[in-house]
């Protein structure tokens, strides 16, 4: 698994045991450090406590010493204060102690300086001795360190105090007292501590990765049924066991999941009862409606011979007649599609030809708009498998939009063709249509504008059925445009249906240049220019991925 830079892409259950571990040490580390100075504090006072007892002891005892040899010699008053020295320090084990003696002052009875280890003296500095001699009836003491033969430095207990004997004098006792024992004590409990946090946080981690998986195997259940029912399977369903919150989570989504499931398959029969109803409707429909034609054509027939305001109303008649059996035409042709039941009869086909003939149907309508129609058809092979009829239908409708929303302004048809699909652009300048509204062009009885009237009598189905037809191809109908400049409608199919398109022949985003559309060319006897390619702006082919474009 290969974590990203971003924490909060790692998986939860990582996050949580990562958390639990790092706030565990944080507080295995307080709790230690606090239980080792506590600790230590104790073992120190407690061996400071003892030091400051015994060395009243030797206080004592130094002083019956001294007062017993007050009258001696000066000769037996030194052996006795070095065999004191002697007998009380220089003990062995953890109270370990050296003593040291220095004379104040004497009653004339001078002898050096007595200790059990000379190096103790060099722990005492002016500072210490000034201390000892200020406070003359209290101890003073301060923690030292000492060197021990292996070089090592052990903790000690340096103490001082005055001893003041009527007839013998003043002197300094000096006594250093091991703490090695005291030591050895904190630092094995400090290695319990450590080795009981370790197995504590071994055991942290443990419980912070079962509750990690408490908590994120209900979660994954719900995803993975979250992610079935966005895929399409609405019966998926999460496991719910006990009744904590987790559970109720899934019980809640459970039940969303019925209601959704439940929602869906309402409207999917409402959708199913509207589809039949249209197609009901429209075969229901034929018969009257083949009736009221060729009343009207009977009246069309004698028009000439009525008054003036019937011959208008029969001409109203007439062309309402041929729209209703064209609007009829489109909701059976979508109810097919809706049903499933459409199918291709397709053939192997020149697209060429097929423009031509989407061209012938559509020149009458061009001259009366005053529409010219720049057409640029490929010179390389274009023959695909397709179904004439329905891509005859699709570039009518392609055509006649161009022309119908075109204002006047010329009309760009082309053809390309690559090794995988073969495509035709149809790009009028006219009022154009805005990205957002591409969207929506596909929608049936959509409209850009509301307010406005359609000049030729559309149905609002003929490009929802385009689009259609282009699926059943496996092709792509799309649009694109710019609101006061034009719009751009290209088709894309596949050599052979069933194909997979991954791109088209020709560029959908193009400029909206009329001058490039100014280039000579060829006139027809209809007024329609024939371009050269090449003398167009570059049309290179594009890597455009499918795209949810739509027609007006």
């Amino acid at each position: 698994m290969v974590l990203g830079p971003d924490p909060r892409s790692w998986p939860l259950a990582l996050r949580v045991v990562l958390v639990t571990t790092l706030l565990s040490i944080v507080a295995l580390l307080a709790v230690g450090a606090y239980l080792s100075s506590v600790i230590a504090d104790g073992l120190y006072e407690q061996r400071r406590d003892r030091v400051l007892e015994e060395t009243l002891e030797v206080t004592s005892d130094l002083t019956d010493t001294l007062t017993q040899v007050s009258g001696a010699t000066t000769t037996q008053h030194q052996d006795a204060v070095r065999a004191f020295v002697q007998s009380s320090g220089g003990q062995g084990g953890g109270d370990r102690r050296e003593v040291a003696l220095v004379p104040v002052e004497t009653t004339g009875n001078v002898f050096p300086v007595a200790s059990s280890d000379g190096t103790l003296f060099d722990e005492v500095d002016a500072e210490f001795a000034a201390a000892v001699a200020e406070n003359p009836e209290t101890m003073s003491w301060r923690s030292i360190g000492r060197e021990n033969p292996s070089g090592r430095v052990d903790p000690a207990l340096l103490v001082g105090t005055r001893v003041i004997v009527p007839g013998a004098g003043s002197y300094d006792l000096y006594l250093v007292y091991s703490m090695q024992e005291e030591q050895e004590t904190l630092a094995f409990v400090q290695r319990v501590i450590l080795g009981g946090g370790g197995v504590l946080m071994a055991l942290i981690i443990g419980i912070g990765t079962v509750v990690a998986r408490l908590v994120t195997t209900p979660l994954k259940r719900a995803a993975l049924a979250a992610e079935k029912m966005a895929a399409g399977d609405l019966t998926s369903r999460v496991e719910v066991s006990g009744a904590d919150e987790l559970a109720r989570v899934g019980q809640s989504f459970n039940h969303m999941a019925r209601s959704l499931e439940q929602k869906v398959d309402d409207l999917t029969e409402l959708s199913h009862l509207q589809q039949r109803f249209v197609s009901d409707v429209s075969h229901e429909l034929r018969t009257p409606l083949t009736t009221i034609r060729m009343a009207s054509s009977v009246l069309d027939s004698q028009r000439a011979e009525l008054p003036g305001e019937l011959q208008r109303t029969v001409e109203l008649l007439v062309a309402q007649v041929e729209r209703f059996d064209v609007l009829l035409g489109d909701l059976l042709e979508i109810s097919r599609f809706d049903a499933g039941a459409a199918e291709l009869e397709a053939h192997r086909e020149d697209l060429n030809a097929l423009m031509e003939r989407a061209l012938d149907d559509v020149r009458p309508l061009a001259a009366a708009r005053g529409c010219r129609l720049e057409v640029q058809l490929s010179g390389v092979d274009v023959r695909a498998v397709v179904d004439a009829r329905r891509i005859d239908r699709v570039l009518r409708n392609l055509l006649t939009n161009a022309i119908e929303h075109g204002a006047g302004h010329p009309v760009l048809v082309q053809t390309g063709a690559d090794d995988e699909a073969v495509a035709v652009v149809v790009q009028d300048f006219g009022r154009g249509i805005s990205p957002e509204d591409a969207q929506h062009v596909f929608d049936r009885f959509w409209r850009a504008d509301p307010s406005r009237a359609r000049t030729i009598g559309g149905t609002g189905l003929g490009l929802s059925i385009s689009v259609e037809d282009a699926r059943l191809h496996d092709g792509w109908l799309q649009a694109w445009g710019q609101e006061g400049e034009g719009a751009v409608f290209r088709l894309t199919l596949p050599r052979r249906p069933g194909a997979v398109l991954t791109r088209s022949p020709l560029r959908l985003e193009r400029p909206f240049d009329l001058r490039a559309m100014e280039a000579p060319g060829s006139a027809t006897p209809t007024g329609e220019i024939r371009i050269d390619p090449g003398q167009l702006p570059s049309l290179e082919d594009d890597h455009d991925a499918e795209q949810s474009g739509g027609e007006r």
